[in-house]
């Protein structure tokens, strides 16, 4: 899908795990966080002074809860359930990709990193979709790629 008037169709990101989409995606946020350490003084003059600190990121995806996709077979990219039984078998880390592994051109941009499973939420409520939350928090630097191919 193409770029129109600079705008990107936020339904061309997603959250993928090792390279498989999370499955029924609703919506994906990824939060790049910067930490300041204090440096104020006495000769501050009331004044907070700041300096960098640590970085850090997370990621955030909620989606369609299910077992089986609409024609009954297995769910071809990663589910909950996938999610819950690396994370419960290894306690692994998961390596991350925000926004897309199949769109490609001049400035698409994407972000990689290992991040820890901390957080999953499963909502089903009274005749109407099951959904579920997962949330992630980066360990290490996050990797940014921006394509160049015309």
């Amino acid at each position: 899908m193409a770029v129109q008037d600079g705008q990107l169709n936020g339904t061309e990101l997603g959250v993928y795990i090792g390279g498989t989409l999370i499955a029924y995606s609703t919506s994906a946020t990824i939060n790049m966080n910067h930490s300041t350490r204090s440096t104020s003084s006495k000769e501050s003059g009331g004044w907070e002074d700041n300096m960098e600190g640590m970085r850090n990121w997370d990621v955030s995806c909620d989606a369609l809860y299910a077992w089986l996709d609409p024609a009954g077979s297995a769910i071809s990219n990663s589910t909950l359930s996938d999610m819950f039984t690396a994370y419960i078998a290894t306690r692994a880390s998961f390596t991350l990709t925000f926004g897309s592994t199949s769109t490609t051109g001049v400035g698409f941009t994407k972000y990689t990193g290992d991040a820890w499973m901390t957080s999953a939420s499963i909502s089903a409520p009274l005749e109407d979709t099951a959904t579920f939350s997962v949330s992630f928090q980066g360990s290490g630097a996050l990797t940014q790629t921006i394509d160049t191919t015309p």
